[in-house]
């Protein structure tokens, strides 16, 4: 059968079955049902021609790469290009959802405003297609811009990212630069560009300072409704501000709240800790991690998970029955593993233990110190939680806590690094309480990425590669059974 009559007779099928939409290169185009369509020219090289109010594309097609009932996979040329781009259409069961189509128009406004602000360079397979094989996510239109034998890798972030998402757009990112200088048959990749909205822009500059050197990085500020890029000079902006906690305001806070605390903490000493939270006046006690009380300005209060019942005489017995279930159900020895008690932030289960005795990590730390929420502004993203410690030699290290695989923990890490580097450069440790007695040293932080073994995600190696040599990193993998007892089973 002739290439255009076998392309005819496929498209026809697919119609006729249900939902398909049109993808080109992996990006999404547009439902096949919103064209219309039409084969011609030569029997051997036919045009595929579709077309919409919004869409026109015509096509030479050279063959036809994969064909089931799922899926028409199409080889094909356009005026211009000297390789064959991918044309496919694709069955869906659903319709898809407003953020998928509202992430795609994004992903289409970012290629057309490329288009127009580097007229030098020709935009290419911009797509948000989620490539689990290379850890791309779907959440940040990627692609790249090509002159002649260069290319620059260009990642995007929507106006909904948050500042707290900084880490992780950084991430994805530098895994899509580095993915690109993989791929075969590219030319030279001369760098990465990042295209953010306003309010992400000094977060991620902040992160600059810990990617590697040789990495070539430029940053633009993109504006919606004036359709334009403008690129950003990171000497331009001021440091991310960041405050500590005084520890004698959190000391102070513990010890006016300490004789409230003192009869629930007797119930179970030696699985409660307390946690005085400074900009919030409150303090909060956790079982083995878990948040189950919390004392505000003279007043108790429990619950799990939230601790919204104040308590009184009449519901003491009710605090009792909280616990005893938490001895049950919240104990490295229970046999309902599956249990929401059990399964319940796990990061702070093993916070709670790291800060039992440090040195269970590293025995060249001071099992004296192990601080949590140092920072007022900056805490953990998804779960994260850091622990601030010291070496017996003085040297301050940042203990980076992960109970299950996170991609973006180096950059996180590299977020707080930055952050207390600046602190130690300026004395504030030392001036706000923290580690009395000891002589800190001058250099840079020690990092400890802490998590089981086989939780590390499989990309923790490529971006650690990609930030600078003045991070220096020990990861550190535990036993799978942690919740039994630390044990490290792997030191890098």
């Amino acid at each position: 059968m002739e290439l255009s009559n076998e392309l005819e007779a496929n498209l026809r099928e697919l119609a006729s079955a249900g939902p398909v939409e049109l993808r080109e290169n992996g990006a999404r185009v547009a439902p096949l049902s919103t064209l219309s369509w039409e084969v011609r020219g030569t029997p051997a090289k036919p045009l595929l021609h579709l077309w919409s109010a919004q869409h026109n594309l015509t096509r030479r097609v050279l063959a036809i790469t994969d064909q089931s009932e799922e899926r028409l996979a199409l080889a094909v040329e356009r005026f211009g290009r000297s390789r064959p781009d991918r044309l496919e259409f694709v069955r869906v069961s659903m319709e898809r959802s407003a953020r998928d189509l509202n992430r795609e128009e994004f992903c289409r406004w970012i290629t057309a405003v490329c288009a127009t602000q580097f007229p030098d360079e020709t935009p290419e397979s911009f797509s948000t297609h989620q490539d689990l094989e290379h850890s791309l996510s779907g959440n940040y239109p990627r692609g790249s811009l090509r002159s002649g034998k260069s290319f620059w890798a260009v990642l995007a972030a929507n106006e909904s990212e948050t500042t707290g998402n900084a880490a992780r757009c950084v991430a994805f990112g530098l895994l899509w630069l580095d993915h690109l200088r993989g791929s075969a048959n590219r030319g030279s990749v001369a760098g990465l560009r990042l295209l953010l909205p306003k309010e992400l822009v000094a977060a991620v500059v902040h992160l600059l300072p810990a990617i590697h050197s040789q990495i070539r990085l430029e940053i633009y500020e993109y504006d919606r409704a004036r359709e334009i890029l403008e690129q950003v000079t990171p000497s331009s902006l001021t440091n991310l501000s960041s405050w500590l906690v005084p520890f004698r305001e959190a000391q102070s806070l513990f010890d006016r709240a300490k004789p409230d605390l003192d009869r629930i903490i007797s119930l179970a000493p030696a699985r409660i800790a307390v946690h005085p939270n400074v900009p919030s006046r409150q303090v909060t006690l956790r079982f083995h991690g878990l948040s189950f009380a919390r004392w505000d300005d003279g007043k108790l209060f429990f619950g799990v998970p939230d601790s919204r019942q104040e308590l009184t005489a009449s519901n003491h017995n009710q605090l009792r029955h909280l616990l005893r279930d938490l001895e049950v159900h919240r104990n490295s020895l229970a046999s309902d593993v599956m249990h929401s008690r059990y399964r319940a932030q796990p990061e702070r289960w093993l916070e709670s233990l790291v800060r039992e005795d440090v040195t269970r990590i590293d025995a060249a730390l001071d099992r004296r110190f192990a601080y949590t929420q140092v920072l007022a502004n900056a805490g953990g993203e998804h779960g994260i939680l850091d622990v601030l410690s010291v070496t017996r030699s003085g040297r301050v290290a940042i203990l980076e806590l992960k109970a299950s695989e996170f991609l973006s923990l180096p950059l996180q890490a590299a977020d707080y690094w930055l952050r207390i580097r600046r602190h130690l450069e300026q004395g504030d440790l030392t001036r706000y309480g923290y580690f009395p007695g000891v002589e800190l040293q001058t250099a840079p932080p020690i990092i400890y990425l802490v998590a089981p073994a086989l939780r590390f995600h499989p990309v923790t190696d490529r971006l650690l590669r990609m930030l600078t040599p003045q991070l220096e990193f020990v990861r550190v993998g535990l036993s799978e059974n942690w919740r039994r007892g630390i044990r490290v089973v792997l030191r890098q």
